[in-house]
């Protein structure tokens, strides 16, 4: 099985030891997602609603790196600071998605790097 790290400048790169995404055959393992601004270096949203717009956006980045869309998510991961944002990130969440939905968990944390609200993380599938 081939394995290819996936890196693109349209998403924040990694505040850590690790990737922005791994490709191991056909599954993508991309890394959580903060709302870190690409082209800012740092969170520009204040709130929850543009936080979890631009995390979408940035695992959007990330998917499209590797030749991939939101219909070939097959699990999500959302960690949020307070389950209070649940029906807001829901909402901008859906929005990403329109074939299959994929899994999901949503787990409320206390707290996230930078001081984010909110994360996302993906796995996706591009098979034959």
């Amino acid at each position: 099985m081939a394995v290819k790290v996936i890196q693109t400048e349209k998403a924040p790169g990694a505040v850590g030891p690790y990737s922005q995404a791994i490709q191991a055959g056909d599954f993508l393992f991309a890394s959580g997602q903060i709302a870190i601004n690409p082209e800012k270096g740092k969170i520009v949203a204040d709130t929850v609603k543009g936080q979890a717009e631009q995390c979408m956006k940035n695992v959007g980045a990330i998917l499209e790196a590797a030749g991939l869309t939101f219909d070939d998510v097959v699990k999500t991961t959302v960690y949020i600071t307070n389950m209070d944002f649940f029906a807001t990130v829901n909402e901008i969440y859906g929005n990403y998605f329109h074939k299959t939905l994929p899994a999901r968990s949503c787990v409320e944390i206390c707290s996230l790097p930078k001081q984010a609200l909110v994360e996302v993380e993906v796995i996706a599938y591009k098979g034959k």
